[in-house]
Formats: C-alpha cells, sequence, structure tokens
C-alpha cells in the first residue's frame, strides 16, 4: 500500500510540473476542464510539439527531404501508405523507395519504364508489398501524366462541397481505377466503410495546413485546413477520450467524426492543429 501510495505521488508530482497546473487540478478531483482550460491547455502542447524538432522522428520527415511541390506530395502519399508499425522501420522502408525512385520521385512517377517499376517487386513493409507498391506507381504515372496530380483527386469533392469523408472515397474510387489488384484497396481507407483512415487525414494534414512553424507544408490552396478531419490512432484516441473530446470507444470514422466536432470548437479554421497536442501527450508524455 505504501509503494502504491509513492508512486502516485511520483504521478502527481510529474503532472503538476510538466504537464500544467490545469491537468494537475483534472487528475486530482477527476473533473473536466473547462472549455477555456482544455483550449489554454492543448494550444501550449500545440507550441510544444508543432516545432521543426519533432520532424526527424515522424514520417513527415520524408517527404521534407525535397523542395518541388510534387516531389513533397508524391513522397508524402507513398510514405503516408506505409505508416503503421514501428517509426523507424516505416523510415527505413520509406527511404528505400525515394532511393529505387533515384530521390527524384515526381521524375519517376512521369517517366519510370515497366522495368524500372518492376524493380520495386520486391520491396515490403508489413503487408504492403511489391505487387501494391508497383500498382501504386503505375496509377501515379497515369494521374500526372493524364496532367492531373494529387491534390486535384483530393480537392475533388471538397470543391463540389462534400464532406472529407466523400471526398476522401471518390479520390480512392479514382486511385483504384486502374486495374488495381484486389489485395492493394486495403491499402487505402474509406470513411464510408467507417475506417478511421489516418493515414490519409495525416498526409491531408502535411500537405494543407501551413501555420509558418515549418512543418506541415501548406502546398495544397484547394483544401482549407476548415475542411480536415483529426487523424486518430490508439495514442490520440486515448487522450481525447481522458479529456472529454470523444466519448465513442471504437477508433473509427464515426469517432473521428465526434472528435473533430469538438475539436472545431476550440478552433474553427485550424482544428486539426490539435493532432500534435493529442499525439504528443500519448506518445512522448503517457498521458492517459
Amino acid at each position: 500500500m505504501h509503494f502504491i501510495f509513492y508512486i502516485d505521488l511520483l504521478h502527481l508530482y510529474y503532472t503538476f510540473f510538466f504537464l500544467r497546473k490545469e491537468y494537475f487540478l483534472y487528475y486530482c478531483l477527476m473533473k473536466p476542464l473547462s472549455p477555456l482550460q482544455l483550449k489554454e491547455f492543448l494550444e501550449e502542447k500545440v507550441l510544444q510539439f508543432n516545432t521543426s524538432s519533432f520532424i526527424a522522428d515522424d514520417p513527415i520527415s520524408i517527404p521534407h527531404l525535397f523542395h518541388l511541390k510534387e516531389d513533397k506530395e508524391i513522397a508524402g502519399f507513398l510514405t503516408a501508405l506505409i505508416a503503421w508499425g514501428q517509426r523507424k522501420v516505416i523510415l527505413k522502408n520509406a527511404q528505400e523507395m525515394m532511393r529505387r525512385m533515384d530521390q527524384q520521385p515526381y521524375n519517376f512517377i512521369c517517366d519510370h519504364t515497366l522495368k524500372e517499376r518492376k524493380s520495386f517487386s520486391d520491396f515490403v513493409h508489413r503487408t504492403f508489398n511489391g505487387i501494391d507498391a508497383m500498382y501504386m506507381l503505375k496509377a501515379l504515372q497515369t494521374l500526372y501524366n493524364s496532367s492531373s496530380s494529387l491534390e486535384d483527386v483530393f480537392s475533388k469533392g471538397i470543391q463540389q462541397k462534400l464532406d472529407l469523408s466523400i471526398a476522401i472515397h471518390q479520390a480512392r474510387t479514382e486511385l483504384l481505377s486502374f486495374a488495381a489488384p484486389g489485395r492493394t484497396g486495403k491499402h487505402i481507407a474509406d470513411p464510408l466503410r467507417n475506417s478511421s483512415a489516418k493515414r490519409i487525414c495525416m498526409y491531408l494534414r502535411w500537405m494543407v495546413r501551413n501555420d509558418k512553424t515549418g512543418v506541415d507544408f501548406g502546398i495544397w490552396k484547394k483544401i482549407k485546413p476548415k475542411d480536415l478531419y483529426c487523424p486518430l490512432d490508439i495514442h490520440s484516441g486515448r487522450v481525447a477520450r481522458t479529456l472529454g473530446l470523444l466519448t465513442r470507444k471504437q477508433d473509427d470514422w464515426k469517432a473521428v467524426t465526434e472528435l473533430t466536432i469538438n475539436l472545431k470548437k476550440l478552433d474553427k479554421n485550424d482544428p486539426v492543429k490539435y493532432d500534435f497536442a493529442l499525439f504528443g501527450l500519448g506518445v512522448y508524455e503517457g498521458f492517459r
């Protein structure tokens, strides 16, 4: 009993000095923060984690290797497709994809030959394999050589005043419309099937948000930050539930919608900036 009490005191000490007074009070009293306290707390955490020091160990570091818009969006999309599992492995395999494209993803996508595409036949990241990689290269080549782009594909639904869930569904349908193997579809999530679409929401955050901190790129102008939905995974979901931002237990699109609606109450124009706070609290500070 004494040992457990001592550990609780250490937890309280950490909470007070590292997670700010408001959360200390929340932990002690088990009462929700006021909307103002919650906003202030999350804003501080956004400032803490939305910095250039966040980049190096995150998948967003891969598109940060490039300067050309098309390089960034192609590298970002391919990286997002494999962004699950250990981050070191994600970065290693994403870097391998860039190496096989001679560190020129846009030029490679537009100009690669069938032989060069087949050089990806042995690529593997968890369940994403060479069949999936070769198809995505083929699809992107068809897309870009028809004077389209990933921004065009993902923004069509938004420009039609449709919800992001429908825009993502439409983009997925188009990306899989070039005789995709049956197995490849599982790597592009569909919110209309109630998937959380975490990796796509993350990718859209990268491309759309631009708050001058140097993390997200803000290179897409056809989608506004207010149109985005917050990426949701086990870490951000746990933090969101603790803070009263999310009641749904499953990490699915219904939960993404609920979370985003509540984040818009804090900032209607840029709700997804709080992804930095939720993710950072969950991964780096062990917030539960």
